[in-house]
């Protein structure tokens, strides 16, 4: 370490760069999957409350999809895989 009040030292930081966009889990319309199963799912999966996953399973219904969570990629994926594992259609946006 240089104890010159004057000298500068270069320091190359390396960050783990993260995908901190905030996405959409999008969760579509069938006509095979029941309201229950969407809302069970939906309390199950995303943590709603049972009121939020019937409100966004009339949404769905009547709309074709519902945004039923935002957040990161890394936190959604996993949750997008256990909708569709239970045989309901969902993308991130």
């Amino acid at each position: 370490m240089n104890t010159n009040p004057f000298y500068e030292e270069d320091v190359l930081l390396e960050e783990e760069v993260k995908d901190t966009e905030l996405r959409d889990l999008i969760v579509f319309n069938d006509d095979i999957n029941t309201f229950d199963h969407v809302i069970e799912t939906l309390i199950d999966v995303c943590g709603h409350s049972p009121h939020q996953a019937e409100q966004c399973t009339i949404l769905i219904h009547y709309k074709g999809k519902c945004s039923v969570k935002n957040g990161d990629f890394e936190t959604l994926a996993p949750m997008r895989n256990d909708i569709c594992r239970r045989g309901i259609s969902a993308e991130i946006l």
